[in-house]
């Protein structure tokens, strides 16, 4: 079986947003990622306190936080806090920011830096001493286990980080099984590089979705995410490296509409589930059976305009056909 999680944006008040998770649990979905875009108004990490205390066997994280608009302590405390809550249910996810940091004025964290912040949290979460831009760190109360911290990564050096520092990788890598060995060797080389065993790190694979009938959900790529960002270079321009690797060369200065049709679909299978839900189904099995992905993150298809709609369609879908499926094999 493989285990499947849902992103969830912060679209409505928090209440809501809260009972639509617990919707998620009673569909049989196994996590829920919750943005992080304090311009929502809402807090991501009150909603998963929430979700947390009202569901009991989801896993629950931020998809993602970032190391700029939150200190490593504070992050730390949070996601310390949210395990003593639902132990074993929290992960914690880094990456160097998008939307949430853009709307703070603020540009992408280094490398570097988002690799620090990590093994500050980690430490810190460990309940063992941290430093960080030269200062000591200390938080009281570890919760055991701690949670564990992931690092979302879209590019090649992204990926070695995730294994150079992190318990794990969320990959934003498509699903042609070329690209996603070529991901799991840039993890690996990053694991082995600080004398890490590859082999002890979680994988999940972020999988762009669009639950709809075949003419509308294989559209996505001759679309704009938002005016000068086209909807294949969204969260990350990183996409058009892995499909490359899938042999669709698509330059990064490409307009979406010239795309053909023909193109676009071969783009939707490279990258993730797009059609009918019995299509998603199989096309999932398919995934496992050709990269032997057993963790994905379903990732819906949005522009900026619509990214906060929540995904009534894709919980209807895994409920009713992709779930039972899966369980079926």
């Amino acid at each position: 079986m493989i285990a499947v999680d849902l992103r969830v944006p912060v679209g409505r008040p928090v209440p809501e947003v809260v009972d639509f998770v617990v919707g998620c649990e009673r569909a049989g979905l196994h996590g829920v990622g919750i943005h992080d875009h304090h311009h929502s108004g809402r807090d991501v990490y009150v909603t998963l306190a929430l979700a947390a205390a009202a569901t009991s066997r989801l896993e629950l994280y931020p998809a993602t936080t970032n190391p700029l608009t939150r200190h490593a302590l504070v992050l730390a405390a949070t996601a310390n806090a949210l395990t003593e809550i639902a132990p074993g249910r929290v992960l914690l996810t880094l990456a160097p920011g998008f939307l949430s940091v853009e709307r703070a004025g603020r540009a992408q964290a280094r490398r570097a830096y988002l690799g620090e912040v990590v093994t500050a949290v980690r430490r810190l979460l460990a309940g063992e001493t941290a430093s960080l831009d030269g200062h000591e760190l200390r938080m009281n109360n570890a919760a055991a286990p701690p949670a564990r911290v992931l690092v979302l990564a879209a590019g090649p050096r992204m990926l070695e980080l995730a294994g150079e520092v992190a318990d794990g990788v969320l990959m934003l890598v498509g699903l042609d099984p070329r690209a996603v060995a070529a991901a799991r060797a840039h993890v690996a080389a990053g694991a082995r590089r600080a004398g890490r065993d590859p082999a002890g790190l979680e994988e999940i694979l972020i999988v762009p979705t669009a639950v709809a009938p075949f003419e509308e959900a294989l559209a996505w790529p001759r679309r704009w995410f938002r005016p000068g960002r086209p909807f294949l270079a969204y969260p990350s321009p990183a996409n058009l490296h892995w499909l490359r690797l899938a042999g669709l060369d698509i330059p990064e200065d490409h307009r979406p509409e010239d795309l053909s049709p023909a193109l676009a679909a071969r783009v939707c299978d490279a990258l993730g589930l797009f059609g009918p839900a019995e299509h998603c189904a199989e096309r999932l099995l398919r995934a496992r059976a050709e990269t032997g992905a057993d963790h994905v993150f379903l990732f819906p298809a949005h522009t900026e305009a619509t990214g906060y709609a929540l995904p009534v369609a894709e919980v209807a879908a895994f409920r009713d056909v992709i779930g039972p499926r899966l369980a079926a094999g």
